[in-house]
């Protein structure tokens, strides 16, 4: 397994810069390192924040399995939606919103097949909502299926 978490972690993350704003790195409640956010207040309705995960070395035809905590903490705090880059269009994942503060495990098959994945896309849109955050956390790929829960 690949550790992509961004305290520690070994991948490669990059701002998009056609979007409107960045996720910035928050401190965790433990204090022991941090997670990448995006504050509700930041923007405007419906603007977007992409943050991208550079896959470089997945071997063709094998299946793979993101995993990530993410919590959408606020009233219409707005989407966290993930997208796989040769996927562009149509998220493989989305949340739109949460029913309390408390993180959650998202899980991501990745398939490679004749064409590779070598990004995945974390898309934050904001919501109506002034308080609150949408986070990312424990990033992880594993090689092979995802586990049952």
């Amino acid at each position: 397994s690949v550790d992509c978490s961004f305290s520690r972690g070994v991948c490669d993350w990059k701002q998009d810069a056609d979007d409107d704003f960045d996720w910035n790195p928050a401190d965790r409640d433990r204090g022991d390192g941090y997670y990448m956010a995006v504050p509700a207040f930041v923007g405007h309705k419906n603007d977007m924040g992409r943050l991208k995960l550079l896959l470089t070395d997945l071997k063709p035809k094998s299946s793979y399995c993101l995993m990530f905590s993410y919590r959408l903490a606020g009233e219409k705090v707005g989407k966290l939606r993930v997208f796989l880059a040769n996927k562009k269009t149509t998220p493989v994942w989305e949340e739109n919103k949460g029913k309390d503060e408390k993180w959650r495990t998202g899980k991501i098959e990745i398939f490679q097949g004749a064409e590779t994945t070598n990004s995945v896309t974390f898309e934050s849109e904001r919501g109506k909502g002034k308080t609150g955050e949408i986070g990312v956390d424990n990033v992880i790929l594993i090689s092979g299926l995802c586990p049952e829960d």
